[in-house]
């Protein structure tokens, strides 16, 4: 028996695995998961890989790294392939497909054991508290940098 990932998941091979159990909350009247619930499951996934890097959201608000920023969706795109169920225990894989200056794009896929059920691509821009474009600060664009794949989650 493998050992279970912890709460937050964990950082395999530059890749977040996030444990997910689909509830009936998640699921539509015929028990399947609803289309737009596996874009919270990606979000949960991309939060719990920035927090196990210490780049938590609230940390950013708050300026631990200097100006005061957070993160924006510019961009998502999800290809969905097979339906999640009620009950079922999922993963969310996380990896970082490439990081610029104000920008992380991260690669997810959604899979019930190897049957990849969505794949997703994000990009998310750093702003500051008036809403503009924001340089991500260095040791967060290095610590990105380091772990960036080259057959990230949702290419492959």
């Amino acid at each position: 028996m493998t050992e279970p990932l912890p709460f937050g998941g964990a950082i395999v091979d530059k890749r977040h695995h996030l444990p997910v159990r689909v509830y009936y909350e998640d699921t539509d009247a015929a028990g399947i998961v609803y289309y737009a619930n596996y874009l919270k499951f990606m979000e949960r996934g991309r939060t719990d890989f920035l927090r196990l890097l210490d780049v938590e959201h609230g940390r950013l608000i708050a300026g631990v790294h200097g100006e005061p920023i957070g993160f924006v969706v510019r961009r998502a795109e999800v290809d969905y392939l097979a339906p999640a169920r009620l009950g079922d225990f999922l993963a969310v894989v996380t990896g970082i497909v490439s990081c610029t200056g104000a920008t992380v794009t991260m690669a997810q896929v959604v899979r019930r054991d190897e049957v990849v059920l969505a794949k997703g691509l994000v990009k998310a821009a750093v702003i500051g508290q008036d809403g503009r474009p924001r340089p991500l600060p260095r040791p967060i664009r290095h610590i990105f940098n380091t772990l960036v794949c080259s057959d990230a989650p949702a290419r492959g």
